[in-house]
This record gives C-alpha cells, structure tokens and sequence, in this order.
C-alpha cells in the first residue's frame, strides 16, 4: 500500500473507532451525565460519517487484512444500531399517527398548530410574522419570548384574540396564540419554578373540545438560565406524561423538548402518556440548528393521542432564529 493509502486508512481507522466508541457509549442513556446523553442527538450525522469510514475501508483494500476484517466488521455493527435507532424517523417507516383523508382538510373538526422557537435575542421579527401570516395556522406556540417579543407580536392580536403568555428573560418564556376558543387555560411550573408549560382546553370549529399542553423542559446540558445541575432533565416530560395519561379529553403536546425522537426520555413518554410522535414515519424534519447544513436534529414536536390523524408536517422557513417553525395539520376523528 502506498504512503498515501497509508495515511488515508490510518485516518479512517482513526475516525471510524472515535465514531464507534461514542455510538457505544451513547448507549449508556439512563445515567445523568450531560454529555452522555447528548450523544444522541447527532445520530444521523454519526451514520453518515460510519457510512463514509466504511466505504473508504472498502476502498482502500488490504492492510493488515485481519485488522481490516475486523474494523469493517465493527463499522458494520455500528452503522446498524445508528441505523436501527434512527429508522423509525425515515419515510420508510409505518406512521405513527395515521394519515388522515383529505377529504378532512378545512373540516370543522380540523385544526393546525405551528410551534416555533423564536430564539429570545433574535430580533428577525418581520421574517417571523411573515411566516405565521403566511401559514395561518389556527394555534401558535411560541417558546422564548420576552417582553420585547411579546410587543412584537403583539400585532398577532387580532388575528388570535385568544391568548395565554408567560415572557420571561431566561429564555424559557412561552406564549400561546390561538384562533380557536380557551374555555381554560392554566400556567404550571412542573419542576423548575421559572419554566412553565401552558395547559389548555380549546374548541374546535365543530364544538369539540381537546387538551393543549406547550412544554419546553430545559436543555440537558449545564446552563445558568435556570440552571438545570443537580436536577432530573426528563422530569418535565415525566409529569406531563402523567397528566395527560389521565385526560379523558383528546390531548396535543407541543413545544421544543430539548431532546430527540429516538431518546430513552422520549419513548418513556409515549409509553406514559400512549401518545405519538406526528413526525414519526414521515421525516426527521430537523428544526435545529437552523444556523448550520451539518449539525441539525429535531427538538421541536407535537404529539397526539390516538383520537387524532394527520393531513400534513412541515418545516417551514427560518427566520433567523436558531429553530425553523414546526407546523402539523390535524384531523379530530
């Protein structure tokens, strides 16, 4: 082999046992270490790059053919557990909420909910109302905003006289803009006395009712606004699995979870809660990070209960926030 090939293996070895250590050590998800747990958001970036370690192995043929033999064998292993994680958030995979007729769409009983993450110091706030004009949709949720956003938007008012609003400076405000009616609504603080969640009842155009959660738990990385060391970073999503496991009204949760799809918190909650993420089977649709082509993983969502089906998940525009918008399309069924 020549020196070239040399060094281009030698890379490739090197890369590809950095890449298979931290798949194995992302395995390791019920512990409280941070930056375990933060493995699991670049799984598709880290298939992507085994995928190219082993292609380059392939290509670059013999050396040390046993070493060879056995690096190939554990990229292989590698690929397929990112693989089979991620699978379920391809289009190849079965929905998790079924698709609804369209034959439903701008029926009574339909509705569309867009969350976005403004990103507090952001201040692309004409890109934003763009958007929300653009799109209509009949429930906005947004997280981070801040009294200056809260006066920005405030020209939403006539369009969504229904409104709940926590704006806080800590980047965990939140707000909720709705055309629909709110015969209740109530701020809870699940487990960090200056992060709420919005819960609220809403009537749809046909006179049903259902239950809104807008949950936004803080990230699961040390941070001072509100610092989250020396506390459980699921536990919001734990609670709010159990409330609404007890609802007997149909229940939406939207927000930005600060976690990923495929996570060991998110599949506790939908085994809590017996609530389905609308994305699965569709797409990853990666709302974050709306500032890089690379780095990018889905942290935005809304997730139903069994009564509701689908017409539509989009990603729209960024608007110079960290976050793009997430809007779905629901059928009440």
């Amino acid at each position: 082999m020549g020196k070239f090939k040399k060094i281009a293996y030698k890379t490739v070895l090197v890369g590809g046992i950095l890449l298979s250590l931290l798949t194995a050590a992302s395995l390791f998800y019920d512990t409280g270490l941070w930056f375990l747990q933060v493995l699991n958001f670049p799984r598709l970036g880290f298939f992507i790059a085994l995928a190219f370690c082993l292609v380059s192995a392939l290509a670059l043929k013999k050396w040390h053919p046993i070493g060879n033999k056995l690096f190939i064998a554990t990229l292989v292993a590698v690929i397929s557990i990112q693989a089979y994680i991620i699978f379920p958030y391809t289009f190849l995979a079965p929905n998790a909420v079924p698709e609804a007729d369209r034959s439903f769409r701008d029926q009574p009983a339909d509705m569309s909910i867009m969350v976005a993450n403004v990103l507090m110091t952001n201040r692309e706030t004409a890109e934003f109302l763009e958007i929300v004009h653009e799109a209509s949709p009949d429930i906005l949720v947004t997280l981070e905003p801040d009294k200056w956003w809260m006066e920005k938007l405030a020209v939403l008012h006539s369009d969504y006289p229904y409104r709940v609003a926590y704006p806080a400076s800590n980047t965990y405000g939140m707000a909720l803009y709705s055309k629909l009616p709110l015969p209740q609504h109530k701020i809870y603080f699940l487990n960090q006395d200056s992060v709420p969640s919005i819960v609220a009842t809403i009537r749809l155009r046909d006179g049903n009712t259902f239950r809104l959660m807008a949950l936004h738990p803080v990230a699961p990385v040390p941070s001072g606004h509100p610092t989250n060391i020396g506390t459980v970073d699921e536990e919001s999503l734990k609670l709010a699995g159990n409330m609404l496991s007890k609802d007997s009204l149909p229940t939406v949760l939207a927000g930005d979870f600060n976690d990923v799809g495929w996570s060991h918190n998110l599949k506790e909650f939908e085994k809590r809660s017996k609530m389905k993420d609308t994305r699965r089977g569709r797409g990853m649709y990666n709302t974050y990070n709306a500032n890089s082509w690379i780095f990018r993983w889905p942290l935005d969502y809304v997730f139903v209960s069994h009564q509701w089906k689908v017409t539509e998940v989009e990603r729209l525009d960024d608007f110079g926030s960290d976050h793009f918008p997430f809007m779905v399309k629901l059928v009440l069924e």
